[in-house]
């Protein structure tokens, strides 16, 4: 068993989500057990459209203003459960507390549809937003691409195929690398909800060559260009390693790169009653609002 350092508030919630949370193997269980929590606060517009043969959900704050950022967001769920409702709260509180429109995406999900499904769908909808923009309200000039776990994944991959058409890049804690070879796997890849088998399996239903920067961005052979950065971490996570790898690559490459590193907490608490997830949220928004 891996050394906890988990807080007393997040031991008892990881335990509690553990309990009721399926195996790796069944893709109906774990669809099943992927609900939508509490609705999330009212805001001006929230509406469905589709982005260039994607389903998205548009947020907007503050319809008529003008020249402000747009995030595209990638929900997680490792590349096969999960959708608009169920991140429907946590982008509702994005756009609320940063002034941002969030584009929601509802790409396609493996098996059914593996890679590099999710990464064309992810890239067909920033393209739709940057040309969209002027109409939401937004700067062009401003689209940012952002994601939790495998959206992190799909925000990085994003921006590794168009730097120049991103403003920034937020990435909470995303899987980069396919091998699985860091060393925070091995210390939490047990007891800390997001297990390192759950991963393994997410990968292999995702598909792709393991080595493709597509698939791990951390494998990417240069990161120079890339946007500004923010990469929010859980530090009892098994992914944690590779989140402060691809923080460390992106500063050497001279990117403007800030990680953030939550003590006390695990994979998935950005969307938890927890200090920690309110304080990064409210760092995300910050962070967000201040896309120059």
């Amino acid at each position: 068993m891996s050394t906890d350092s988990l807080s007393p508030a997040a031991r008892r919630l990881c335990d509690a989500m553990t309990a009721g949370f399926p195996g790796p193997g069944d893709v109906t269980a774990l669809r099943a057990a992927a609900v939508p929590g509490p609705p999330g606060p009212e805001m001006a517009s929230v509406y469905d459209t589709v982005a260039a043969g994607v389903p998205v959900r548009v947020y907007d704050p503050a319809p008529g203003a003008e020249g402000r950022p747009l995030a595209v967001w990638f929900h997680g769920g490792g590349w096969v459960m999960c959708g608009l409702d169920t991140h429907d709260r946590l982008c509702r509180e994005l756009a609320l507390a940063s002034g941002a429109v969030i584009v929601s995406a509802d790409y396609r999900l493996a098996p059914e549809h593996p890679w590099p499904a999710a990464t064309d769908d992810a890239l067909s909808v920033l393209l739709w937003a940057r040309s969209e923009a002027p109409a939401l309200g937004c700067d062009p000039g401003r689209v940012v691409v952002a994601g939790d776990s495998s959206g992190g994944n799909l925000a990085a991959v994003t921006t590794l195929r168009a730097p120049e058409l991103i403003a920034g890049q937020l990435l909470a804690y995303p899987p980069l690398d396919a091998s699985m070879g860091s060393g925070s796997v091995t210390t939490y890849g047990r007891g800390h909800f997001h297990t390192a088998a759950h991963m393994a399996w997410y990968w292999d239903q995702y598909g792709g060559d393991p080595t493709h920067p597509h698939v791990s961005p951390l494998w990417a052979p240069d990161l120079a260009g890339s946007p500004r950065t923010l990469i929010v971490l859980a530090d009892c996570d098994p992914l944690r390693d590779e989140g402060l790898a691809y923080g460390r690559r992106l500063g050497e490459a001279g990117a403007d790169c800030e990680v953030r590193l939550h003590p006390g907490v695990f994979h998935g608490f950005l969307g938890l009653p927890l200090p920690a997830g309110a304080a990064a949220r409210a760092g995300m928004a910050a962070w967000l609002a201040a896309t120059p």
